[in-house]
């Protein structure tokens, strides 16, 4: 999972692994559930980029296109609600996602920062993800 920051260059460093959050994104829903916050997975959008991906990953271009949606974009505050409670959450008990969980809290260290500077410029995001 990756953050997309509206435009074509925010003027700072967006890249985040993801890795380690994308495979441990089931146990990061349910712990946002408990914490009264929203998974970072309802902050995902698929766009015009993802299709090639999409496509080959097995879908028909032409079911996609027929259901493909504009892009949803979101205000940095809200992403940083999530990110900032699941960080207080796991470093409070960095193991509680088992042997990947300090690996997960600096992902979310990161996406912390990213979305901050995103807020800073009064640039919109969202998530995404690659299936490579």
């Amino acid at each position: 999972m990756y953050i997309v920051v509206e435009g074509e260059d925010p003027g700072f460093d967006i890249y985040v692994n993801g890795r380690a959050l994308a495979r441990n994104e089931d146990a990061l829903e349910k712990l946002a559930l408990r914490l009264g916050v929203r998974p970072l997975l309802e902050f995902f959008s698929a766009d015009e980029n993802s299709l090639p991906l999409l496509i080959e990953a097995g879908a028909s271009s032409s079911k996609i296109l027929d259901k493909m949606q504009p892009p949803q974009w979101y205000v940095a505050e809200d992403g940083l609600k999530t990110v900032n409670a699941l960080i207080t959450a796991l470093s409070d008990s960095p193991h509680a996602l088992g042997s990947e969980g300090p690996l997960v809290l600096s992902e979310l260290l990161e996406y912390r920062l990213v979305l901050t500077k995103t807020g800073e410029h009064n640039l919109r995001w969202h998530l995404a993800v690659s299936w490579r």
